[in-house]
């Protein structure tokens, strides 16, 4: 879907995605690039504020639309357009950085490695790298700096939900 929203020419919207503390689920929040931080370019400055939240939790519901379940991306990218309005006009226009980032991520997620910015690790990830659900060593760039800055860090608890 984020993609797909790419394509339509809202390139400043972002994903931050995460691990809930089982580790049973992925979630992944869409917001837009005023809200992700300078320091991380993977991580929301406010969880509350123009964000939607997923959760494998929540299935093909994506962020609960019991409408939804057999959309294709692009349906849903018109979904979201309709149903957040001030994120969508908030990511609208060109950020190339960040959506040729989008497509080399998306080539590990097809292969089932998903993206992870927050989780309870027991060890720090390394530096300049996102890690990945097949684990630290991801080949995957961090993507480029937001343009947020967080008036607190948002810690896993923070970015909960399933």
């Amino acid at each position: 879907m984020v993609h797909e929203l790419h394509k339509l020419g809202y390139q400043r919207l972002r994903i931050a995605p995460g691990e809930s503390p089982s580790g049973a689920h992925w979630r992944c929040s869409v917001t837009h690039v005023g809200n992700i931080q300078r320091s991380h370019g993977a991580l929301m400055c406010d969880f509350q504020r123009d964000a939607a939240h997923y959760t494998t939790g929540q299935g093909n519901n994506c962020f609960g639309w019991d409408d939804a379940q057999r959309d294709t991306g692009r349906q849903l990218a018109s979904k979201f357009v309709e149903r957040f309005p001030d994120i969508a006009r908030l990511g609208s226009g060109a950020d190339w950085p960040y959506a040729g980032w989008y497509v080399q991520m998306l080539g590990l997620a097809e292969r089932g490695e998903f993206p992870i910015a927050y989780a309870d690790w027991f060890s720090k990830p390394p530096a300049g790298w996102l890690p990945t659900t097949a684990g630290f060593v991801s080949g995957l760039p961090m993507p480029p700096a937001g343009e947020g800055s967080p008036s607190a860090a948002p810690d896993a608890a923070e970015n909960g939900g399933d």
